[in-house]
């Protein structure tokens, strides 16, 4: 069922308003008066609606009740992935959302063929942030990910480190594998640094697994940018159990 993400409703209120975006999407679902309508405030509350009335504008909702989202991973996964070309990054943005990401976050590597200044990706980032929270509303999510850019690579591995499995997915990496890496001990957070189209260069990847990066193999098959990820957040979600 779609979700229409909303800010907070107070516990007082009995009804909502739903106008904007959110109720122009509505309409192209076509809903009929007394059709359920679910609404979320994207930080893991979701407000089960009715839907009572429609003018030209806006649509009347009566709120039945409010549950915690039960949508969410135990398991809290951060996409760290090179920038690479923009529809490579929004499929990769969207995907990740859909399978259950709290955050994707791009950042600039020695290989990186997309070189995006600071100022060009703060404009990208309020439409990459759009992309994200339109899956979270398809897909059926508690939360809306976090869609960020950091300038270099030390500032994405710094970020990476405070999860406590932080991986990076190497395609020279001979003995490691992904599986090993996640079965060594239980976890609740885990971070994926992925590379660009030209992969990582032998001196990034040492100082990457110096700061305390675990090298992993995705196999034998060198996988693209923006598959590598993915493959690596479905492996992680189906060993903690959430797929």
């Amino acid at each position: 069922m779609q979700k229409f993400f909303i800010d907070a409703i107070p516990p007082s209120e009995t009804s909502y308003r739903l106008h904007g975006e959110n109720f122009d999407h509505l309409k192209v679902l076509r809903p009929r008066i007394g059709d359920d309508i679910v609404l979320c405030d994207g930080r893991g509350t979701d407000y089960f609606c009715r839907l009572e009335a429609m003018t030209k504008q806006e649509a009347e909702l009566t709120i039945l009740n409010s549950l915690p989202s039960v949508s969410e991973p135990r398991v809290q996964c951060h996409v760290f992935m090179a920038a690479a070309k923009s529809d490579k990054l929004e499929h990769v943005i969207q995907k990740a959302t859909e399978l259950g990401a709290v955050s994707i976050t791009a950042f600039l590597s020695e290989r990186c063929v997309s070189r995006p200044s600071e100022k060009d990706m703060d404009k990208k980032l309020v439409r990459l942030q759009k992309i994200a929270q339109s899956a979270a509303g398809q897909c059926g999510r508690g939360i809306i990910p976090k869609v960020d850019y950091l300038p270099n690579l030390k500032a994405a591995v710094d970020a990476a480190l405070m999860c406590q499995v932080p991986v990076l997915l190497y395609e020279n990496e001979e003995e490691n594998s992904l599986k090993a890496a996640l079965s060594k001990a239980p976890f609740e957070s885990v971070s994926i640094i992925s590379g660009p189209e030209g992969g990582f260069s032998e001196s990034e990847a040492e100082y990457m697994i110096s700061a305390g990066l675990i090298s992993c193999s995705l196999g034998k098959r060198i996988l693209r940018c923006e598959t590598a990820p993915l493959c690596a957040l479905s492996a992680i979600l189906y060993h903690s159990g959430d797929i």
